[in-house]
Parts: C-alpha cells; structure tokens; sequence
C-alpha cells in the first residue's frame, strides 16, 4: 500500500491495531506514545530555529534536548495508568511511575542520535514494551517495540508480535498507515558500519571485505534509528556495529536500543545477532549492558556468523 492509497483509505494507528487484535491496554499504549513523538517532534524543530546559526553553543541545546525528550516520555506514560516502571538512557536506573499493579515496563532511549540535530538529519526515538521487569532476555519480556523517525517526514514503525508496520504522520496530525506486514527480502545491498575501521577485529574485517567484493553500497548516517530505519524500509543490508579492540562489547545497549530493533526486524523476516547469540536470546545484566550487533537481513547475518566463527 503506497502513502497516498493509505491515506486515502484512512487507516489511522487505532484503527490499524484494533483490526490487527492488539490487546486494548496495548493498543493505547503504544497510541500514546506515538502522540508523544509529536510533542518531541516540537521540540527538536523548536530548538533548530531558536539556535540556527550559534552552532558553538548548540552543544548545550542538545543535551536540553535529550533531558526534555526524557521528561516528556516520562511524564505521558507516569499518567497513562498502564507502565509499572520506566528505564531509559537518560536515567541512571529503573523508575518506579505506577502504582505497583500496572502491566508494563517500558525501555526508551528518548532521543537517539541527538547529536545529528545541527547538522538536520534524521533522529530517532526507541521504545521497548516488556511484561515484566526488563533485565532479562528480551524474547521472554517483549510484547511490543516501536521507533519513530523524525526526518523531512514523521514516521512510526511498531510491532506488537503480528508483523512489523509502517506509519507516517499526515498534514492532520494523524498516523497513517504506509506498509502493512513490511517482509525483508533474504539478502539485501547495503551495509552500515560502525566503529573505527583500525579497531575493528580481523574476522569483522574480513567480513566487510566480503561484502565490499559482492558490491555492497555503503550507506552509513551515524544515526542508530535513520540506519536501521532504512535497511527495514529497503527491505534488506546489515547494520552492524561490531566489538572493537578497545571496546569488545561494541557500543550499543541491549535493552534501550538493540532488543527493541532486533524484535522490530525479526518480526519483518530479518535476524539480529552479536555473532553467535540472537539478539533477543541475551540476558541483560544491568542497564548499560552493551553488545556487538550485526542486524538486518537473513543471508548477511548468517554470513556474518560464518566469518565470526571462522
């Protein structure tokens, strides 16, 4: 379904998860939290026009940025009467915001790539919805993810266990829906590295040499959810950022940024690994756990698999 058949049809993001038979208090949830990205949105246009041109001092802009990102989140879910805790990288540990009987626990990385917004390319923000407290294997807590990508168009793309979906903000405020049921093709034809090519090990750069020979494109933004936001829309690549010499855990953390796009991307046929484990199978030992990842389409992982072992 194209952006114009969708929105002539009118299939908003309620409608869309009623249909699919998401769970009521799910459903508004996940609503909820799509609202909130406009008012995230908001700001993030607000802080370029107010700091347009005073580049020396947007350093400051940006980490405001991150913290009203957090607060906003925080404060819609500490009011929604559906989320027991909340974690986010913004926080240094778990927030209890219910009362104690309410059924979700909520990771959030609030506004992921912030450091991209002076130079206005696409940012993100990621959400994980867990049924229990969420340092623990992501397949055993998750029962929905979502990100929302605020670039020259708003989307959303969530998944609560029935396929991975695709919406974009209209002119009336409304989410929309684009790609119903988005399936990854087995191999893709793009690749997005991170880390520094001299700190990567030999099997990870034996492995980009690989891809480099079958005529990958490198399409690479430095943005987490942009990067991953691509290869799910393009249906096909491998994002990876791999474990370094210096930091043989990788980057990334497991539960605000890589459970969340691992249970997105498997939901739409793709896999996501550390080089042996599945994403989603890696117990989270505490909030900055972090993790190598290689995620996307299934024929790239396997072979990532296959050079890591080697």
């Amino acid at each position: 379904m194209s952006i114009s058949d969708a929105t002539q049809c009118a299939t908003d993001l309620r409608r869309h998860m009623w249909m699919a038979g998401v769970e009521t208090e799910l459903r508004r949830l996940i609503w909820q939290i799509a609202i909130t990205g406009k008012y995230i949105s908001a700001k993030i246009h607000e802080a370029n026009r107010k700091f347009a041109g005073f580049r020396n001092i947007f350093g400051e802009e940006q980490l405001a940025l991150d913290r009203t990102a957090d607060e906003i989140l925080k404060a819609q879910l500490q009011f929604s009467g559906f989320v027991r805790e909340y974690a986010s990288e913004e926080q240094d540990s778990v927030i209890v915001i219910g009362k104690g009987d309410e059924q979700y626990f909520i990771t959030a990385d609030p506004l992921d790539g912030s450091s991209l917004v002076d130079t206005n390319l696409s940012i993100g923000t990621i959400i994980g919805i867990h049924s229990s407290p969420v340092l623990n294997e992501g397949r055993k807590t998750l029962v929905a993810a979502m990100y929302i990508t605020y670039g020259p168009l708003i989307t959303m793309v969530y998944s609560a266990g029935k396929g991975s979906h695709e919406f974009v903000l209209n002119r009336e405020g409304e989410y929309v829906l684009a790609q119903e049921n988005i399936v990854m093709d087995d191999r893709g034809s793009i690749y997005s590295l991170g880390g520094l090519r001299k700190e990567w090990l030999p099997e990870h750069l034996a492995y980009v040499e690989f891809l480099e020979s079958s005529g990958y494109k490198l399409r690479y933004s430095g943005g987490f959810v942009p990067d991953i936001n691509q290869i799910l829309i393009k249906k096909g690549g491998i994002f990876s950022y791999p474990a370094l010499k210096k930091s043989p855990s990788g980057k990334l953390r497991l539960i605000f940024e890589l459970q969340p796009m691992a249970y997105i991307l498997e939901q739409a046929g793709g896999m996501a690994t550390d080089g042996s484990r599945d994403i989603l199978d890696i117990k989270a030992t505490d909030l900055d756990h972090r993790s190598p990842v290689y995620i996307g389409s299934r024929f790239e992982i396997q072979k990532a698999r296959e050079f890591l072992k080697a």
